[in-house]
């Protein structure tokens, strides 16, 4: 396969400045933009939690452990959310060390913070729902997300069989991805610079690490059909969790694709490939790292995630003012609804 070049957006029209400006206005006077305690007192709570429950797993012994792998699974996901994901967009602190740790935790949940710098920060976030560029919505042969995706018999089921494999995602993240587009050197169709020197220490360290957590020390301690029962189990969860969050924000009906132009400015494509959902949940907004704030954290990635329901009506205002169309879902349930229709629509065989 050869390597593509990434589409180009026309020249800004001068929306962007606009929505910047207000959003600078509006953040002005708070103190911290990064490094907000709320966001460490979030991460002690989680890593607290995480930590605990991982003792009881190895503390406990019989099949009752696995009724220990929801809440891990949740709490792995939170993580990703909370602190891998904030950590690997520079948003969490001013420190660029400290930065570096937390988006470490996604080496330790089984990803790469390396490999995910570049498949997230900067294919994802540059080009979302761009065929061939955005390999978050090519999912293979299993799924039609895009109409410009290939029709085949199986996927008029997809609506029904998605969402179990969304599960299994998370192991071929673990065992297949990271590795097979570090020996390729390209994500999809983009390019990958190998990691070298400190990106490959930590990228060998990483993997070393959730190895050993996830199946060396739980074999010694519990044997090899409760470890791997405890880690499809725990897998199945936070594959899910992770997969769904995604594609409520890019993969409904309302969201746009394309097949490798790009017709907007930046700023227009951003919001036109992503929808907000639950803005009004507290529990979501903590849990998910704000990111059912998914059009605010497109546009100003690097600001912490606590300030996204703040700016969110700024946004609102400036896309209502220059036309530009804000979506957003007022309910979790109705955003999942939109995600099977999307699927049921994409999978008709005509």
């Amino acid at each position: 396969m050869t390597e593509r070049r990434p589409p180009q957006f026309p020249p800004h029209s001068g929306f962007f400045g606009s929505l910047r400006a207000a959003v600078e206005a509006e953040i002005a006077a708070i103190e911290r933009p990064r490094d907000a305690f709320a966001m460490y007192a979030k991460i002690a709570i989680l890593a607290g939690c995480t930590v605990a429950c991982y003792a009881a797993y190895l503390s406990l012994s019989g099949p009752i452990v696995t009724v220990l792998a929801v809440p891990f699974g949740v709490l792995l996901a939170s993580i990703g959310f909370n602190v891998g994901h904030d950590g690997g967009h520079e948003s969490l602190s001013r420190s660029r060390f400290v930065n570096r740790c937390a988006a470490f935790s996604f080496d330790l949940l089984g990803g790469s913070s390396y490999v995910w710098r570049w498949k997230h920060n900067l294919y994802h976030h540059s080009y979302p729902n761009v065929g061939g560029v955005d390999s978050d919505i090519e999912l293979g042969p299993i799924a039609r997300l895009a109409e410009f995706h290939r029709r085949r018999w199986v996927h008029r089921y997809q609506h029904l069989y998605l969402w179990l494999l969304y599960g299994l995602l998370m192991m071929k993240w673990h065992f297949l991805d990271d590795f097979l587009d570090v020996l390729r050197g390209r994500i999809g169709e983009m390019p990958l610079p190998r990691p070298r020197g400190t990106d490959l220490v930590l990228f060998v360290a990483g993997k070393s690490a959730f190895f050993a957590l996830a199946f060396v020390i739980p074999l010694l301690v519990h044997g090899i059909a409760l470890a791997l029962a405890f880690y499809l189990a725990v897998s199945l969860v936070l594959g899910i969790t992770i997969s769904v969050v995604f594609q409520l924000a890019h993969c409904v009906e309302e969201t746009a694709f394309y097949a490798g132009e790009a017709p907007d400015e930046w700023a227009v494509h951003q919001i036109a490939t992503t929808v907000d959902f639950a803005p009004r949940s507290r529990l979501l907004r903590w849990f998910l790292g704000g990111l059912n704030f998914q059009i605010e954290h497109h546009l100003f990635p690097r600001l912490s995630h606590v300030h996204y329901p703040r700016i969110a009506p700024v946004v609102q205002r400036v896309c209502a003012e220059r036309g530009v169309p804000y979506r957003v879902h007022d309910t979790f349930r109705a955003a999942l609804r939109s995600h099977y229709r999307l699927l049921q629509a994409n999978g008709r065989f005509e």
